[in-house]
Order: structure tokens, then C-alpha cells, then sequence
């Protein structure tokens, strides 16, 4: 069974590549996790499981790099309609299923909780089909607590489990304590922006500030 963190977020490029890339950082000395993105839309444009390795100083064993890719920076059923393509998500999970080891994995979802796979199912039906909980990544300005709440909500009336939730962006005390007190969850970590992110800049932070208590540990057995 796969066993780890599912990366979602409130939106698209709130930061969730760089998350996964920490997470890799963070976890590294143990338990190792492996890294995973299923779905990747505008694959012409941004390739963010090479940026994943590349950020986060991974081998090629670190990272999976089979899985739909599509053309066009668009929600996963409009890429995949335009290429004359349905995803299928029972295929797709298949992919992983020859990789399970020891390791737990760290899944990068694309676009937010809802957005839409196929005709019929949305990201949130993937996380339930892998049976992984949910880290949520959210910006920290204005408008993070109902997007955040929201996502939270979304998840919750799945039945997935949700590991915390990762702000980025400049800290803002008031919107973190309102996250965790009205959404009933912990937040791991603020991550600010890093004008010029590097593996070893986002290493130092990583190990320094991300989940300090481990917490995200009882999910990466």
C-alpha cells in the first residue's frame, strides 16, 4: 500500500512544487520519501518534476518521472481533451503500484482539490484512490482563510485525512491562527518567498523550520 503525503493546494502555483522539493529536504536523513507527480499540465513550460530534483538534490531513484503529460498550462481534463486524450485514474495509479518499496512517497497534485481529471472525477478523487492524507499548501495573503477552509472542507467530506497545512508567503499571525482555529488543523510551517531559490538555501530552511516538532512523521512510515 502507498504510504506518505498527497501535495494539494488552495490553487494552482501557490507554491506546491517548491513544498514537495522541502519536504524531500526536510525528510531526507529519514524516513527518505520518494517523489511523485501523476498529472502535469503545460509540460511545454515548466517540467516540475525536474524542478523537484533540482531543488531538492535528488537522485534519480528519488524521483518517479512516469505519468500523463500534457501540453498546455490548463486544468488536466481541458489539456487532456484537447490532446484527444481521457485520463484514466486507475491507470494512471497503476503506475506507482511496481515502485512500492520501503519508501514513503510525497504525490504532487495539479491545480487545486477540485479541479478536474475527466469528464466525472476531480484531484480529490485521485487522493482518495492512492488513500493518502492531505498536506494542503496556501498563500498567507488576503483571501487564504475561505480558500484554505474551503479546500480543508473539500477534503474532509471525502474522508481524507488532512496532515496540515503549509502557508507561503510573508507570515501574517492573524490568517495562520484563524487557518488553525477555524479549519481545526495545524499549520507545519510558514515559508517565505526566496527571491533567488536555491537546493541549498531551501535545505537550510527546510531542515530549520519546516514541521521542527515532526509532526508529518506519523505519515511518512
Amino acid at each position: 500500500m502507498l504510504s506518505g503525503l498527497f501535495i494539494t493546494g488552495t490553487d494552482t502555483n501557490v507554491g506546491k512544487t517548491v513544498a514537495a522539493a522541502a519536504l524531500l529536504q526536510r525528510f531526507r536523513g529519514g524516513p527518505r520519501p520518494r517523489y511523485w507527480k501523476p498529472i502535469q499540465t503545460g509540460i511545454e513550460q515548466d517540467d516540475d518534476t525536474a524542478e523537484v530534483q533540482r531543488l531538492a538534490g535528488a537522485s534519480a531513484h528519488e524521483v518517479l518521472s512516469r505519468g500523463i503529460r500534457l501540453p498546455r498550462p490548463v486544468s488536466p481534463h481541458l489539456a487532456a481533451r484537447w490532446s484527444g486524450q481521457a485520463i484514466d485514474l486507475r491507470a494512471l495509479a497503476s503506475l506507482v503500484s511496481s515502485e512500492l518499496g520501503l519508501e514513503p512517497w510525497i504525490v504532487e497534485g495539479a491545480g487545486g482539490v477540485l479541479a478536474p481529471i475527466n469528464e466525472l472525477e476531480l484531484m480529490a478523487d485521485l487522493i482518495v484512490l492512492l488513500k493518502l492524507p492531505a498536506l494542503v499548501v496556501a498563500r498567507t495573503t488576503l483571501g487564504t482563510i475561505n480558500h484554505t477552509l474551503l479546500s480543508l472542507e473539500a477534503l474532509r467530506a471525502r474522508s481524507i485525512v488532512v496532515a496540515g497545512v503549509l502557508l507561503i508567503g510573508n507570515s501574517n499571525a492573524d490568517n495562520r491562527k484563524a487557518i488553525e482555529h477555524y479549519g481545526r488543523v495545524r499549520v507545519v510551517a510558514e515559508m517565505p518567498h526566496f527571491p533567488h531559490l536555491s537546493p541549498d538555501e531551501l535545505a537550510r530552511w527546510s531542515i530549520a523550520e519546516l514541521d521542527p516538532q515532526g509532526y508529518l512523521l506519523e505519515f511518512l512510515k
